[in-house]
């Protein structure tokens, strides 16, 4: 594949040393706004900001480039995207997080929620530790665990950060110096805890699930998930 790296930060880096050793080719990476440029990629792998995934990604769909991204914050705008992308007959998959564990904990989390949503003595709350430059809090994979949990649990009818009122799962957001980013989903009663817990050890499970979904997603047309590259759930 001819990759294009919209985000050329951290993850990026990470994700083109990976691309590299699976045998792509990186023909583009930036973190300015490209326009027509873009067309000399055959995908393109957005790990951008949030104000800027917008455009990056309906420029990619636009210039008929496959995309997919990884940037959380933008999703107000998540619907005019999968309608472009509908319209101009494109391919992209929009991830939260694109580890391959984590999507195999997020499968867990609705399972548990599912189990526990008859058990009224159990309190739910969700924590994550993520490193010092990232921008938004709560993350997008905290974000996606909590409706998930939302939507299988009707103890549970909104998040809030902070939060203690009555239905509404609480989430605390840490920013802790070099923590690739550690979730934890605790299920407290007066006689025991259940908890799921998910820690990156690093970002390679994060570039590696983008390079997967990017070979998987290559040649095909629609708006797909991690579900479907992973054929779970």
């Amino acid at each position: 594949m001819k990759i294009a790296l919209l985000g050329y930060g951290k993850m990026g880096k990470a994700i083109e040393a990976i691309a590299l050793n699976r045998g792509h080719e990186i023909v583009l990476k930036t973190s300015q706004a490209v326009t027509s440029k873009i067309t000399i990629a055959d995908i393109a792998i957005d790990f951008s900001i949030p104000n800027a995934a917008f455009n990056n990604i309906s420029n990619c769909i636009n210039n008929n480039v496959t995309v997919i991204s990884g940037t959380t914050g933008w999703l107000e705008d998540y619907n005019k995207i999968t309608s472009l992308c509908e319209e101009k007959k494109g391919a992209f998959i929009y991830a939260s997080n694109f580890s391959l564990g984590v999507n195999i904990f997020f499968e867990l989390n609705k399972t548990l929620a599912k189990m526990m949503s008859t058990l009224e003595n159990y309190k739910v709350d969700i924590e994550e530790i993520h490193h010092t430059q990232k921008l938004d809090a709560p993350s997008g994979t905290t974000i996606s665990l909590a409706k998930d949990i939302i939507t299988n649990n009707a103890n549970y009818s909104s998040w809030q950060l902070d939060g203690n009122a009555k239905k509404v799962l609480p989430i605390t957001a840490k920013r802790v110096e070099n923590v690739p980013g550690t979730h934890n989903i605790t299920y407290k009663s007066n006689v025991d805890t259940i908890k799921l817990e998910h820690i990156a050890h690093n970002r390679e499970g994060f570039a590696l699930g983008a390079i997967v979904a990017a070979e998987w997603l290559l040649g095909k047309t629609g708006v797909y998930t991690m579900k479907d590259v992973l054929n779970i759930g």
